[in-house]
């Protein structure tokens, strides 16, 4: 399939399953922006795009921060002029058992694996609009 041209925000894309999104979209023209909290992951996923002849910017962002999510957003579209696919990626696992989940636990959760969703979507959407559509990927 051909995306030239089309712009990507990938979540969780500076590693993993989310790296590896990045280079398929990438590989099929679209211009790639990969989110994530470490810095270092962050810088070595936009090398290792560029490497292979992508289009790429990194961006430090936690998923569940309404400001950190809108800041990235902005700053993918100024950056590219467009947003046309979302991949939320981004997700935690809780590793422990749920019968000893304090709800402090279960409420980070939810806020990585689920609000973020919502945040990512609902700043991604005017964007989409004003492109003309988009593709979100959960």
């Amino acid at each position: 399939f051909d995306i030239t041209g089309k712009v990507a925000i990938i979540t969780g894309g500076n590693g993993g399953l989310g790296l590896g999104m990045a280079e398929g979209l990438a590989q099929a023209g679209a211009k790639v922006a990969v989110c994530g909290r470490n810095q270092e992951k962050i810088d070595r996923a936009v090398k290792q795009l560029e490497d292979q002849g992508a289009e790429a910017i990194g961006i430090s962002c936690d998923v569940g921060s309404e400001e950190q999510v809108n800041a990235m957003v902005a700053q993918t579209a100024e950056h590219f002029g467009r947003i046309d696919i979302l991949v939320n990626n981004a997700a935690i696992s809780w590793g422990i058992p749920t019968e000893t989940m304090t709800l402090d636990e279960w409420n980070n959760f939810i806020t990585n694996n689920l609000t973020s969703m919502f945040l990512t979507c609902r700043a991604c959407f005017p964007h989409m609009v004003e492109a003309g559509g988009g593709k979100i990927i959960n």
